[in-house]
């Protein structure tokens, strides 16, 4: 079958959002598979990604920002995210070949043309029931953060917030993996924290919006204060965190979900007030961080997850939604967390 007589599905923005997103903003439309032009391979996608961050790139006021790989969506065009699937054109002199496994960045359709460049060829599957999935989602950027950005060291007390989530989940896991003495993360529901504590190896879980406060949670379970803090919200949990933290504590913020899912505005701003005076008192540093900022990370991941997975010392949370017409709906629920780690749709 050649791809001209192949059908290509995908969904598409109908217009810029001016709230979170529901399942009639998208439309899923068929159209021809697209034809690789010079230098692209034609890829069969399997799985994709589902982010919340995805408000970003489709909200009125959208613009593409330099260092963000994901651009700037209009109405009419398909949406973004990463993807695993096979090659199935390639060009002559290729380094990749029909039948090779790739990952890239356009998901949330059946097949898509992609540079060379950008596909990145993944090895052999990891250990079931994980098989080809672990070779996406965003342990390697919660590995950076904890190894290039903060560093952990040995005894340290790691504060994760958004801990359901497809980077908390494994940041927790990772850290202990590292040396961290305690590990606490932070969650929207008493469900959630239960599975952090009691499947993925937390010490203890914050609950926001429990109705105690949320420092004292943070008090009682950090016992003595936090050393490292890994930030994918930037609201109150990063005020907490100033308010328990230890002297000489370090802040990586990789996140910002308390904008990106504000029920209104873009999705791109994420305003929170500090108390300077705690940053001063108590030498704390804080930083923004990409995983982008330190690739051979991504090299190291790649060797040590595999080994920690067959060892079953770490897991991969994730929930696998059947279909691309339920992709829509898979990212309104993901939006609104009600799956924990990381959530792909199988095609």
């Amino acid at each position: 079958m050649t791809a001209s007589t192949m059908t290509n599905r995908e969904v598409r923005l109908k217009a810029r959002l001016k709230g979170l997103p529901t399942p009639e903003d998208f439309e899923i439309v068929s159209t021809s598979v697209p034809e690789a032009g010079a230098g692209e391979v034609l890829v069969r996608n399997h799985y994709f990604l589902v982010s919340a961050s995805l408000r970003a790139m489709v909200s009125e006021g959208a613009e593409d920002v330099p260092g963000v790989p994901f651009p700037a969506l209009n109405a009419g065009d398909a949406l973004r995210g990463e993807a695993l699937g096979e090659v199935i054109q390639a060009p002559a002199g290729s380094p990749l070949q029909p039948g090779d496994m790739v990952t890239h960045f356009k998901g949330w359709r059946d097949y898509a043309a992609v540079p060379v460049a950008q596909c990145y060829r993944v090895g052999q599957p990891l250990p079931e029931p994980v098989g080809y999935l672990g070779h996406m989602g965003h342990g390697w950027t919660a590995y950076a953060a904890l190894t290039c950005a903060v560093q952990i060291r040995p005894g340290d007390t790691v504060f994760v917030s958004s801990a359901a989530g497809a980077i908390g989940s494994m940041a927790g896991q990772i850290a202990r993996r590292l040396g961290a003495r305690r590990v606490i993360g932070s969650t929207s529901s008493r469900e959630k924290a239960r599975r952090l504590v009691t499947e993925l190896g937390y010490d203890a879980a914050v609950i926001r919006g429990d109705g105690r406060s949320f420092v004292s949670q943070l008090e009682d379970a950090a016992q003595g204060g936090i050393d490292v803090f890994v930030d994918m919200v930037a609201g109150e949990q990063l005020q907490a965190a100033l308010a328990v933290a230890r002297e000489g504590a370090r802040f990586v913020i990789i996140g910002t979900l308390s904008g990106q899912l504000a029920a209104t505005g873009t999705g791109r701003t994420a305003v929170v007030a500090l108390d300077a005076t705690q940053i001063l008192l108590k030498r704390i540093t804080m930083r923004g961080y990409s995983a982008d900022d330190n690739s051979e990370a991504k090299r190291e991941w790649s060797e040590r997850f595999p080994e920690w997975l067959r060892t079953g010392a770490i897991k991969f949370p994730h929930t696998v939604i059947e279909g691309l017409d339920q992709a829509p709906i898979a990212l309104r629920d993901t939006v609104h967390g009600h799956h924990l780690g990381t959530v792909f749709v199988k095609l």
